[in-house]
């Protein structure tokens, strides 16, 4: 090894380096799928503590004990969770039909203007169903035999709630914990680099959470004025679509603009397609350096790809879970590289 000039020797050394963390990575990945069941609640218990914390660190301040404060930001989750999926379940309902329908209207007139190449949109419309629960069930595989989506979709729901109730409660021992497995003198380091993560993911959480509303209404508004079927069920599925960024906001704005086109025309289409692009640069040229300036950002080429390993991995669960996931990495790489800097200032 000494044999070799100091720049291949240091090549050498990344490039082990680089394997051994893709191994682990791998590894670490692979574990995390087979046991899917009990790290998707974990990761979105997470998620919900991000989010949910500063209205629970407001109580405990005015004097509520931890466990009567964390029960009740549980159950305000509940109650606004399980109010906002009655409004987008029953908006859908009611409007569900509409926008089948206008799609499928939508796939004719394409196909009346392309020929043979509209066909398969007007198919895919039709199927759309049969479509969106294939698809869905690349998220649900490896599941233990015998137990259906539905209850396995409940149970984690609810170990998510009681994981988000005990990661409240007990926040506060959470850094006496971590620094008590960190190894030899990595305590101060490892506390930093926990800080720093969850940070990213409560900032991205917050801002993300605020953006879709924004977008959600303004577009929901903008339907209304323009007199689109279902703009309520089309509002909700943006708001939705905005956790994933980018992709999102794509699939959940060509749908409003087909139904559009199919409903009211092509001008009325155009205006959709007005409205919608117009929240988007409000979104990303304002309300995203604006909101998010604080937390960890990411290139968007960074972002697609981690959307896209995400989906590999776990399906829509986790095109859901990439961003913040990927956020609390960049968070730890950041913490890292401030560290190592300094002390490179102090040798």
């Amino acid at each position: 090894m000494h044999l070799l000039p100091l720049p291949a020797r240091r090549f050498a050394a990344w490039c082990a380096v680089v394997l051994l963390a893709s191994g682990v990575g791998y590894v670490g990945i692979r574990l995390c799928a087979e046991l899917r069941t009990a790290v998707t609640p974990v990761l979105l218990a997470l998620l919900g503590t991000a989010l949910l914390r500063p209205l629970h660190r407001r109580m405990v301040a005015a004097g509520v004990p931890r466990s009567l404060s964390a029960g009740i930001t549980c159950v305000a989750v509940v109650a606004v969770v399980g109010g906002a999926v009655y409004i987008v379940v029953a908006a859908l309902i009611d409007s569900g039909d509409q926008i089948v329908a206008a799609l499928r209207s939508a796939a004719r007139s394409i196909a009346d203007h392309f020929g043979a190449a509209g066909t398969s949109l007007d198919d895919l419309a039709a199927n759309a169903k049969e479509l969106l629960t294939k698809f869905g069930g690349t998220a649900a595989s490896n599941v233990i035999s015998g137990v259906s989506v539905v209850g396995e979709t409940i149970a984690m729901a609810v170990l998510a709630l009681l994981l988000v109730f005990f990661f409240l409660r007990d926040s506060y021992r959470a850094v006496g914990i971590l620094r008590s497995v960190a190894p030899g003198g990595s305590a101060d380091t490892l506390e930093a680099m926990a800080r720093r993560a969850f940070r990213a993911v409560e900032g991205f959480m917050r801002g993300t959470t605020f953006i879709a509303f924004i977008d959600a209404v303004c577009i929901t508004v903008g339907l209304l004025v323009l007199d689109v079927p279902g703009a309520v069920g089309l509002g909700a599925l943006v708001f939705v679509g905005a956790y994933i960024p980018y992709l999102g906001a794509f699939l959940s704005g060509a749908v409003a603009v087909l139904v559009a086109l199919a409903d009211r025309g092509v001008v009325i289409a155009l205006w959709a397609l007005g409205v919608v692009l117009a929240v988007q640069v409000l979104e990303g040229h304002v309300l995203q350096p604006m909101i998010q300036s604080r937390t960890v950002q990411m290139h968007p080429a960074v972002v697609m790809v981690a959307i896209t390993a995400g989906a590999s991995v776990a399906g829509v669960l986790g095109m859901l879970l990439a961003v913040p996931v990927t956020a609390a990495g960049f968070g730890i790489l950041h913490e890292l590289r401030t560290r190592y800097e300094a002390v490179a200032d102090g040798s």
